[in-house]
């Protein structure tokens, strides 16, 4: 018969009795783990232990930890950590082969959210692996790390923008589900650790122009700061809890963005609530005494930052007069505190004071590496952000067994043109003409000559006769032109070439040499197919009249030639969707420094197009029907919508169903119309599907002079469709209006 010992709150069923007590010892005498300091204790409260490591630091120490390259603090066994870091698309500027994603403006044509949130997730991912390789290896440099730069949610105002390709586009809705999308899928849903820390940039409005932004002060008025510029960073904020936020280098109302008391103090920490941490562009703080001119010396410029809560300093050189700011009193030594304990805060949240086994992502092997899961998911979103503007007569998709296809055009075979910037390096890339190649098949003969440069010298007339001799008996053309990374990008002062300078673009227009080529190439009676590499919108007024078929296909990343032939050749049937207004010329383009918007983007631009916001085709056609909303509502009430899509053609498809309202009859200022709902969907042929959107308040919202936002009452119009509802698209048919009043 068993016995049974009571032993404090617990009964025990024993077996022999000594069995029993050997077990009842060794729980007694269990040891208890002993930390030298509370903040090595993984079980204590992330806010305890914080604050616990901060109480040991000298206020020089403290200063140290506020640089973006922080050194070790070896008497407490602090390792040096380098805050900078960037993953816009695939960890970027790493030594490690990485999986390289379409640039960003690529990936906000893709309309899917479900797509970006994964690519995030296996960025952070690859970048956990990294950093775990690293650290093992004892290394703590830049690009190293897991906090990143990433995304950036700057609204692509205007075209000339050279880094308006980092961005999700010119839409301040299509920007912050985007860019929610992705900060969740980056940081992850752990209850304790974030995956890795997303950071929201550059706060705020900032887009050019590239060589002003060091002293450009913007003056925009409190509806457009609310309506345009801040919705997708309160967003990401508030709704995504990104971890960081990176402030400009622009000044706004004629103080610097990272000591700008509206901005910093009064939206961001106290109107939004936000606890994280804020680190300035890279060398930002500088620019306040030497360019803004706003500060007299490195002293008072660190000091004023900091009481803006700008945390940590990307540079090396204005937060080290801190420690004379708080001798000297301009500010206390509890102030520089606060930062602290916010930048220790993300690093306790990432784990890396705590031991490998309970964190789970200090398990991710480097074989995480481009993996077939990642390279599949760079192909998917390659080929669901090409666009196609154009197929005349159904050119495309290419037939299978043609005997000649000539390739020509300078990003035909550009590696570096599909990788955009702000980029890692993999292992394999395929260029446009590869893909191609292998889409064609080996009974295909594929010729291939670079034909032009991006940019002519306008002094020599160019002469393509050799190049017609070659081509003129191929069954079609396929010229692979538009920009490069190498043109337009973070301030380029090497760059002055015409239609591009230090880094924007003086003209919209595709390069003159390209369109003289093209007209060459058309005079052969051969069918001529543009396909654009580009990080912005191009206008192509000749191209777009007389070519029968255009592709924009933007920096696709590693497997941006898969994606071209196959959407060439039909083995994937395109469904991208322009995330900017394509302008038809210069002359429909305010000035550059002009950060109103009015008559800028699809939402207050009066005139036509070359081709607008949200289109694209297919080689499938949908039709729209049963439309379906209540005829009144209330105010704070949300609003189901709900119509039917049906697949009318004979190819399995795509469509991106895109929701727009519009306020007819407001004597408030609005867009003329706004995007509130999309959502990509997949459809075989002659299938039906409906598709629900759910409208909030805030959707519904307009924002007043004052930048709050408020419900109106009157009518409101919806239109939903694969298009904006004054641009039809044939491969979406007719979109579907309803409207209702608000009571």
């Amino acid at each position: 018969m068993k016995s049974k010992i009571r032993l404090s709150k617990f009964t025990l069923v024993a077996l022999p009795a000594g069995i029993l007590l050997c077990a009842v010892a060794l729980m007694a005498h269990k040891p208890t783990k002993h930390y030298t300091y509370k903040f090595q204790d993984a079980q204590l409260p992330v806010e305890q232990r914080v604050a616990d490591l901060v109480s040991h630091l000298t206020l020089e120490e403290k200063v140290g930890q506020m640089l973006n390259a922080a050194p070790a603090i070896e008497r407490l066994n602090i390792p040096a950590y380098d805050w900078w870091n960037e993953c816009l698309h695939g960890v970027a500027r790493t030594s490690f082969k990485v999986t390289v994603y379409p640039q960003a403006i690529g990936m906000a044509a893709t309309f899917d959210k479900s797509s970006i949130h994964q690519m995030a997730d296996y960025t952070a991912e690859e970048g956990r692996a990294i950093d775990n390789e690293s650290l093992r290896n004892n290394k703590h440099g830049r690009y190293t790390g897991l906090t990143y730069w990433t995304p950036n949610i700057n609204i692509f105002r205007d075209p000339r923008w050279g880094r308006g390709q980092e961005t999700y586009g010119e839409d301040p809705f299509l920007t912050a589900q985007m860019g929610t999308a992705f900060v969740r899928g980056l940081q992850g849903d752990d209850p304790k650790y974030l995956k890795a820390a997303a950071c929201a940039k550059h706060y705020a409005i900032h887009s050019g122009p590239e060589p002003l932004r060091h002293q450009f002060n913007v003056e925009v008025t409190d509806y457009d700061l609310w309506d345009t510029y801040l919705p997708a960073f309160k967003a990401l904020v508030t709704k995504a809890k990104v971890a960081g936020v990176m402030c400009a280098y622009n000044a706004y109302k004629t103080q610097p963005c990272c000591g700008n008391d509206i901005l910093m103090n009064s939206i961001l920490r106290n109107d939004w609530g936000f606890t994280g941490y804020v680190t300035s562009d890279c060398g930002a703080i500088d620019d306040f005494y030497q360019r803004h001119k706003t500060h007299p010396d490195a002293e008072s410029a660190a000091a004023d930052a900091v009481l803006h809560s700008t945390d940590v300093e990307c540079g090396n050189t204005t937060y080290k007069s801190l420690v004379a700011a708080v001798k000297d009193g301009k500010l206390t030594e509890q102030q520089i505190d606060v930062s602290v304990k916010r930048l220790f805060t993300i690093r306790f949240r990432l784990g890396l004071f705590d031991p490998k086994e309970l964190v789970k992502y200090a398990q991710i092997p480097l074989s995480a590496l481009e993996s077939p899961e990642h390279q599949a998911q760079a192909l998917k979103m390659a080929e669901q952000s090409i666009v196609l503007l154009k197929n005349e007569n159904n050119i495309l998709p290419l037939k299978k067994g043609l005997k000649k296809i000539a390739v020509l055009g300078p990003n035909a075979d550009n590696a570096k043109s599909v990788l955009g910037n702000y980029n890692g390096t993999p292992t394999t890339i395929v260029t446009a003409l590869q893909g191609i190649k292998d889409a064609a098949g080996p009974g295909t003969e594929v010729y291939y000559e670079k034909g032009t440069d991006y940019v002519g010298d306008p002094a020599i007339k160019p002469d393509f006769s050799e190049t017609i001799k070659h081509v003129k008996d191929a069954d079609v053309i396929v010229y692979i032109g538009g920009i490069s990374p190498q043109l337009e990008g973070e301030e380029m002062r090497g760059v002055s070439q015409q239609g591009f300078k230090g880094g924007d673009r003086t003209s919209i227009l595709l390069p003159g040499i390209q369109t003289d080529m093209m007209k060459a190439l058309q005079a052969t009676g051969k069918p001529v197919v543009l396909v654009m590499m580009t990080g912005s919108a191009i206008a192509t007024p000749w191209e777009s009249e007389h070519l029968p078929a255009i592709l924009n296909a933007w920096y696709g990343g590693q497997a941006a030639g898969t994606a071209i032939g196959n959407v060439l050749f039909g083995d994937y049937n395109p469904a991208g969707r322009l995330p900017v207004t394509v302008y038809k010329s210069d002359a429909d383009l305010p000035s550059f420094e002009d950060y109103s918007m009015d008559n800028r983007t699809y939402r207050y631009f009066k005139g036509q197009p070359l081709y607008g916001f949200g289109y694209g085709l297919s080689y499938t056609t949908f039709k729209y029907d049963h439309l379906t909303l209540p005829k009144t509502i209330t105010a704070d009430k949300a609003v189901t919508v709900s119509v039917n899509v049906s697949n009318t053609g004979k190819k399995d498809g795509e469509e991106v169903v895109q929701l727009y309202l519009s306020h007819p009859e407001s004597n408030i200022k609005a867009p003329i119309r706004a995007l509130k709902g999309f959502e990509r969907i997949y459809l075989k042929s002659g299938e039906s599907k409906a598709v629900t959107f759910t409208l909030s308040p805030q959707d519904l919202a307009l924002t007043m002079a004052d930048g709050k936002e408020k419900q109106v009452p009157g009518k409101i119009l919806v239109s939903v469709g694969g298009s904006q509802p004054d641009k039809q698209s044939k491969a979406s048919g007719k979109v579907v209006e309803g409207s209702f009043v608000e009571m």
